[in-house]
């Protein structure tokens, strides 16, 4: 194409990004999963008895995997299911109840903080709020183009952009669970016992 001929051709108009009212059926599933994936994230952290917080972080993971779904990733919506649902919190139950910790309410473990513990998580929050909406705000996915999150898309990701996280993340989990085999194992170190 010539130069004149560049000069005449339009300009592609950019197509504007659609707002956000009236809002459709899946926004409006997904901030409902939002509301229940928080309101059970509170429940988590305020409750008193141990199985009831893990019933609690069940709901809160479970909504967690249903927005994925709906962000069309749903490799990564059963790898949350399974791996944090189906293997995590059932470790935790069985932790709790094979262990001599107490099952029921245990108001000895209320340190009198809460009052600090609120303005830090709230802080926090808005912190975390202010960063996301500022870096994200003319950000927009069009989830009816975009394919599906498969595996070969995520591994290609995860595996391709994100390796040095994905291996730190490896090996910040393998040092916790090297310190919780220590901490929980009381015969390491322990002077050997006469006989």
């Amino acid at each position: 194409m010539t130069l004149a001929g560049l000069l005449a051709a339009p300009l592609p108009v950019p197509r504007p990004a659609p707002g956000f009212l009236p809002p459709t059926f899946k926004e409006l599933v997904f901030l409902g999963l939002a509301v229940l994936a928080l309101g059970a994230a509170v429940l988590v952290v305020t409750t008193r008895n141990v199985i009831h917080a893990a019933l609690w972080l069940v709901v809160t993971l479970g909504s967690l995997a249903g927005s994925y779904l709906l962000l069309t990733a749903e490799f990564v919506a059963w790898v949350q299911v399974l791996i944090y649902v189906g293997a995590v919190v059932v470790l935790l139950l069985f932790a709790a109840m094979l262990t001599r910790a107490p099952i029921g309410p245990a108001p000895d473990v209320d340190s009198g903080n809460r009052f600090a513990a609120t303005a830090v998580g709230a802080g926090a929050g808005a912190l975390l709020v202010a960063l996301v909406v500022d870096a994200f705000r003319s950000a927009y996915v069009d989830l009816d183009t975009v394919p599906p999150g498969s595996a070969r898309a995520t591994g290609a990701a995860v595996f391709r952009f994100y390796v040095l996280p994905f291996e730190v993340a490896s090996v910040l989990l393998l040092a916790a669970l090297v310190g919780a085999i220590v901490l929980s194992r009381r015969d390491i170190g322990a002077p050997p016992a006469e006989g």
